[in-house]
């Protein structure tokens, strides 16, 4: 097949050839090799080898000093003077860096962290869905989808009312940043844009977090600025790293799944009249099934620390290897009748919130709490809500982000 990773045009193909690509890589005996060109703004490598099997896909994640997240983990990485300007993310780190600030942000996601949280996220999902009531459907992304995520953030970090259409807007333009750049002119536009939205959202975490310190209020902003029982908390720069993490990441994932979850029910019937049956029973595995079929963020980039082998590729220290969450998660070798849409299925070996291993994704539950929520109360109260057309896609090979879905009850 005439396939290229590397390449813009292989991410502009609809999604069901997308899919047919990754099937034939899975049948080869070895990972694929994929040059790389200069791309604008970002650093050009030599190129990467594919990994698009489940089990390559769980081993370079398990193992993070054979394949680590340093330099970067986006494909292709980003020039080194990124990290001088805007800090380094948790996502670009091994440990003992990595594990150190995991720590620090850990306790914001405990169990009893997300319990508290449960009121507030309630109350917002009925406040949207009160609006999609109120204003009729239009655009299910603009209207529900987009919106909990990004609120659940900031009640957590408890940002002002006032600033958060700023946030809101920020991060839409990171999020097409995301995308993929047809020419330099866009690519120049989209860099601008993006630069100045992340520095913008991290001098308004820094200010407010310099208030917290003063005046800490107990919710996640104080935490990460105030030491925890062992002395640690955020500088000033990884404050604002974490904080663009959490917006962009913590809000993508629940973002891409529900926007992507309201066709999957749509296209489904079967499987909706299931879940609705019993919702309770269902809704667990309906999501880790909407999370595995969408793959809603579909790459990460790993570099090989030592010369190895892995399922007979020999790979030399400084190789990059390319993490496929969404051709692990069709596997055939792990998932029967990969391509159906099956709420009932066993999904816990899925990867759509990454591999197992130390960077498995912190907000993982939060994201579960979110669409677990926002879908009991579009379905109880708008039982016939269904998606209308094809959605909009973002042109990107990194976030399965739908730009726009029409939809009606």
């Amino acid at each position: 097949m005439n396939i290229d990773l590397a390449d813009l045009n292989f991410w502009r193909k609809p999604p069901k050839e997308r899919n047919e690509a990754f099937a034939w890589l899975r049948q080869q005996e070895q990972p694929v090799f994929f040059p790389e060109k200069k791309v604008p703004f970002l650093r050009s490598g030599k190129g990467f080898y594919a990994l698009v099997r489940h089990a390559d896909v769980v081993e370079a994640s398990r193992n993070a000093k054979l394949f680590s997240s340093e330099p970067a983990v986006t494909n292709p990485e980003p020039p080194g003077w990124v990290k001088q300007v805007f800090g380094e993310s948790m996502v670009n780190m091994d440990d003992p860096r990595h594990a150190r600030l995991r720590r620090i942000v850990t306790r914001s996601f405990s169990p009893r962290m997300l319990a508290g949280l449960q009121d507030d996220i309630e109350a917002a999902c009925a406040r949207i869905v009160d609006d999609v009531i109120k204003d009729g459907p239009g655009d299910f992304v603009e209207q529900v989808a987009a919106r909990l995520p990004i609120h659940v953030i900031c009640d957590m970090l408890d940002i002002p009312r006032e600033l958060r259409a700023k946030v809101h807007q920020h991060v839409d333009i990171s999020t097409a940043y995301t995308g993929v750049r047809p020419s330099l002119a866009r690519s120049v536009q989209l860099a601008g844009q993006n630069m100045l939205a992340l520095l913008a959202l991290q001098r308004m975490v820094i200010k407010l977090g310099h208030e917290r310190v003063a005046q800490p209020k107990g919710d996640l902003l104080s935490l990460l600025v105030n030491a925890n029982p062992d002395g640690e908390k955020l500088t000033d720069k990884e404050l604002g790293s974490f904080f663009a993490l959490l917006l962009v990441a913590g809000n993508e994932t629940a973002r891409n799944t529900m926007a992507h979850g309201i066709k999957l029910l749509t296209d489904h019937p079967a499987q909706r009249e299931l879940l609705m049956s019993d919702f309770d029973k269902h809704i667990n595995g309906a999501i880790e099934e909407m999370v595995r079929y969408v793959s809603p963020i579909m790459q990460f980039r790993r570099t090989v620390t030592e010369d190895c082998s892995l399922r007979g590729l020999e790979l030399k220290r400084g190789d990059k290897v390319v993490l496929f969450y969404g051709s692990a998660n069709r596997d055939e070798s792990v998932f029967d009748d990969a391509d159906t849409f099956d709420i009932t299925r066993d999904t816990k070996p899925h990867v759509g919130f990454g591999g197992p291993g130390p960077h498995f994704c912190l907000g993982a539950n939060l994201a579960r709490q979110e669409m677990r929520t926002m879908f009991r109360e579009l379905l109880t109260r708008l039982p016939d809500i269904r998606s209308v057309g094809e959605p909009e896609l973002l042109l990107s090979n990194f976030d399965n982000s739908v730009r726009s879905q029409a939809f009606t009850f």
